[in-house]
């Protein structure tokens, strides 16, 4: 994985804006306003992507390469390093579960206004 496929594989699904609220080095992908993943751009190894907290767990301990979210909530958030076991098939799916995770729990209004994209 490197971050033009992460940017452009993020940029390509409906209703996502690529946003900077940490600084200008911190890339944060949303939904609808709500985040669904954020890697450096400074040290682009990583990914933070939003997880249902028990497959989280059971990522974390099937690849050393799945942590707890660095520097977000450890129950909902992993950090993928891309220096390992974990293959781009598996990265792309699990950005899918981030922004699935993230569009479910979007008000009926903004799932409705997402769809109208």
């Amino acid at each position: 994985m490197n971050i033009e496929l992460l940017r452009d594989y993020c940029l390509s699904k409906q209703g996502v804006e690529e946003t900077t609220p940490f600084g200008d080095d911190v890339l944060v992908y949303k939904v609808m306003g709500k985040m669904f993943a954020l890697t450096s751009m400074e040290d682009p190894n990583s990914v933070n992507l939003k997880c249902e907290p028990n497959y989280a767990v059971e990522l974390r301990e099937q690849f050393s390469e799945i942590q707890p979210g660095y520097h977000m909530s450890k129950k909902h958030w992993n950090t993928i390093s891309y220096d390992g076991a974990v293959d781009d098939t598996l990265i792309l799916k699990l950005i899918d579960h981030s922004y699935d995770l993230v569009v479910c729990g979007l008000t009926k209004a903004l799932r409705k206004e997402l769809e109208n994209l």
